[in-house]
């Protein structure tokens, strides 16, 4: 299954969410390609749409390459698996941490200066990406997902490697994925459409989803 784009993916994730429209939901996307797909979900489940800020941890050399992420609330995960083949020293791990914390604080002070924090303690958290590969990030949201006090958490993804899934099901309640192919590429492969999302679209959509939840 290919999709259009964004939108596309997330209209149609949606679709295999609506048994979530009757509980207290919150859905959350990862910036910045999760976003349009979340605005979608939160869309079609009348649900508060907010953010959570995770930053891959890159190879050097590799950048696309996850060997770990960050998120909010100094969540840290590390692929062991990663840093076995590619033997990074403490020194270049560091180098890459301490600039990817810098950068994870800067766009998080810029945006809930705008967009403050939804509340997700005792709530059911959606957690939305446009697609996974290592899992490093997506398994960074779910953690900080739980820190903040989700009483649930569902990861949702329109498209993610089968073993990956399989290895997130660690890490949230459950893992909705609508393609788990066995050779997946990368996650752009799947869609038409899949230019780069701007710090001004995700801020524009957090604000149409608030005006929205705001109508009578």
């Amino acid at each position: 299954m290919l999709f259009d784009d964004r939108s596309d993916a997330g209209r149609r994730l949606a679709k295999r969410l609506e048994y979530l429209r009757d509980e207290d939901v919150v859905v959350v996307g990862l910036p910045r390609g999760g976003v349009p797909v979340a605005y979608e979900v939160a869309r079609a489940l009348d649900a508060p749409l907010d953010v959570i800020w995770v930053r891959k941890l890159g190879v050097p050399y590799q950048p696309e390459l996850a060997f770990g992420a960050i998120g909010e609330d100094g969540v840290q995960v590390i692929n062991d698996v990663v840093l076995g083949y590619t033997r990074l020293t403490r020194e270049e791990i560091a180098e890459v941490e301490h600039r990817e914390r810098a950068e994870l604080r800067q766009r998080t002070e810029r945006l809930r200066r705008a967009h403050p924090r939804i509340p997700l303690s005792g709530r059911t958290v959606v957690v939305v990406d446009d697609g996974i590969a290592t899992g490093a990030t997506a398994r960074a949201a779910c953690q900080v997902a739980w820190e903040q006090g989700a009483q649930r958490v569902v990861l949702a993804v329109p498209v993610a490697p089968r073993d990956t899934v399989a290895v997130l099901q660690e890490v949230a309640d459950e893992v909705v994925c609508l393609e788990m192919p066995t050779w997946f590429g990368a996650v752009g492969g799947w869609y038409h459409d899949f230019g780069q999302v701007t710090d001004a679209e995700v801020e524009l959509l957090l604000r149409s989803a608030q005006t929205r939840s705001e109508l009578p």
